[in-house]
């Protein structure tokens, strides 16, 4: 097996230089990076982990907990996942991808057992009762999102509420007098998500602001048929007056794309569009649509630069960063 040891003697090092080019614990000057990153490459040298962990009290692994059910929305949970984990690629660490609802227990079986070195916490509730317990936890926990009390935890959202405010201006701005924010089933909780209330709130105001007429749809229950039911009334109105819709989820982009197509309108000039999505996936629909992008990569690595801090000596202080919005005007406005 190929060891430190073998890398230092190829690039011409001290074995102590290969182990601070691996950890970047101290500065190495660019010439001696590359002959160590080139040896480590020509010998295909991988650490040995377990030898790693008993040397720096660390196991190089980051804990992601995440909710899924059968109402998650993947395509809105794929890209943060896949940022995490290209993320802690880069910096030579690996993600435990944790999924199940089981409380606490989680998070004190991640920190007990020293499985990992600190811990993602996504999927925050506004009244979470896993917080008090996670900010007690032996390892960093930084949150992507919001609760009403983050217990002291460092937490980066984006910023939901401003979303919401700047999809509803679009469509006003372009000259729809009504808007439908399309939401939740009620099998969703909308009370128990921050980031769904604030982005329909920010919405419904920027609406109030301009006396226009807005509502919150909820279709009776998840699924298309639903969904059919309920949307369908409110694109017929849009044969008689200018109608906008703000969809929050790619499913629900792709819903409103398929009942216009049904209905012989188009979007953009029948009916307005402004979907939240990340700007790739706004260009994959039919019809490339109008978009607010959540921005999963940037609250991404804001997330785990914020566990690096607190990994190399930082203070948890209950640090609060919020990622702004950005629209970008396509086809459906």
């Amino acid at each position: 097996m190929v060891t430190s040891k073998d890398v230092a003697a190829r690039a011409g090092v001290a074995q102590s230089t290969v182990s601070y080019v691996m950890s970047g614990k101290r500065s190495i000057s660019p010439e001696t990076r590359a002959k160590v990153e080139a040896a480590i490459a020509e010998l295909t040298y991988h650490p040995n982990a377990g030898a790693r962990a008993l040397a720096s009290n660390r196991t190089s692994v980051i804990g992601l907990v995440v909710s899924m059910s059968r109402t998650t929305e993947m395509a809105g949970l794929l890209p943060f996942i896949e940022a995490i984990t290209s993320d802690a690629r880069v910096r030579d660490h690996d993600i435990v991808l944790v999924t199940e609802e089981a409380g606490t227990a989680s998070l004190e079986r991640l920190s007990g057992r020293s499985l990992v070195d600190a811990i993602i916490l996504m999927d925050v509730h506004l009244h979470d009762a896993r917080l008090e317990r996670a900010a007690q936890l032996a390892v960093p926990v930084v949150l992507i999102g919001l609760a009403e009390d983050n217990h002291g935890l460092d937490a980066v959202d984006f910023d939901f509420e401003a979303a919401g405010i700047m999809a509803a201006e679009e469509l006003l701005d372009r000259g729809y007098t009504r808007v439908v924010v399309i939401g939740e089933p009620p099998e969703v909780n909308v009370r128990a998500y921050g980031f769904i209330a604030g982005f329909e709130r920010g919405a419904l105001e920027a609406c109030h602001r301009r006396a226009a007429e807005a509502e919150v749809l909820r279709p009776a229950a998840p699924g298309w048929n639903a969904f059919l039911a309920e949307v369908s009334e409110q694109i017929g109105k849009a044969r008689t007056s200018r109608v906008g819709f703000i969809a929050r989820t790619p499913q629900t982009v792709a819903w409103v794309l398929q009942l216009l197509l049904i209905g012989h309108l188009e979007p953009g000039r029948d009916v307005g569009l402004v979907g939240m999505c990340t700007d790739e996936d706004s260009e994959t629909f039919s019809t490339p649509v109008t978009n607010v992008s959540p921005r999963p990569r940037e609250v991404s690595y804001a997330a785990m630069n914020r566990v690096f801090e607190l990994l190399d000596g930082a203070e948890p202080g209950g640090q609060i960063q919020l990622i702004p919005p950005r629209l970008t005007r396509r086809c459906t406005t």
